[in-house]
């Protein structure tokens, strides 16, 4: 079984040593998802997965294809059938997306720690953690920056180590995202909505907290004035 304390710290070890080795091609693709960005914020306010990990996952799974689900790159007007199988047909990939964060593996809504190393684990659980169990770089990742050489799972269970992956990783794009807009930062996202809560707003004056003294004061004055 992976440790995934351990990950975070050898995640947190590599981000601070990497670099870029596909600069050019990683600015390209990081200004196209910074374009779209609307749509991945529409995404992170339904599931509180920071826009920027959203894009990049997008990018790794379909190359930004809209067509293409969050979860695996399956056509999301039909029944998956790569994993995670049967989910779907969705109405919009947005709504694939929410489906994709929220209901499935590893489950990305329910994540809290989106600090830097915390949030590269993260977008390393969503592809799998068969890179780590081999104590090696995962290419979703790292591809395109110093920390990747090479090996790749060429399919499920077989693994190459010499087999280089083509695709640039997910820290390779937070850089470039990072560099494009430097206020992106991984510090920490909000819950995801839970719509059993409704509108419900916290205390105020006109619905204090059961027990405090405005509760007194406003049932005070509906006895005098009859208000309901």
């Amino acid at each position: 079984m992976v440790d995934l304390n351990a990950l975070t710290r050898a995640n947190a070890m590599r981000w601070a040593n990497a670099k870029p080795t596909r600069t050019a091609e990683a600015a390209n693709v990081a200004l196209r998802l910074y374009k779209a960005r609307q749509r991945y914020q529409a995404v992170e306010r339904e599931t509180g997965v920071p826009w920027p990990a959203i894009a990049v996952i997008h990018q790794r799974e379909s190359s930004q294809d809209w067509r293409a689900s969050l979860a695996q790159g399956d056509p999301w007007n039909r029944v998956s059938v790569h994993v995670p199988a049967g989910r779907g047909p969705f109405d919009s990939w947005e709504a694939a997306a929410i489906d994709a964060l929220v209901k499935c593996p590893p489950f990305l809504a329910r994540h809290k720690d989106w600090s830097t190393a915390a949030a590269l684990t993260a977008l390393e659980t969503y592809n799998g953690v068969g890179y780590a169990a081999r104590g090696v770089p995962s290419p979703y990742l790292w591809s395109g920056t110093n920390q990747y050489r090479a090996g790749k799972y060429v399919r499920d269970g077989v693994y190459d180590s010499s087999k280089v992956d083509p695709q640039l990783g997910c820290a390779a794009l937070l850089m470039a995202l990072m560099e494009l807009d430097p206020g992106i930062r991984f510090a920490g996202a909000r819950s995801a909505k839970n719509p059993s809560d409704g509108d419900s707003a916290g205390p105020s004056l006109t619905n204090p907290s059961k027990g405090s003294i405005g509760a007194f004061v406003v049932n005070l004055v509906r006895a005098i004035f009859g208000r309901t």
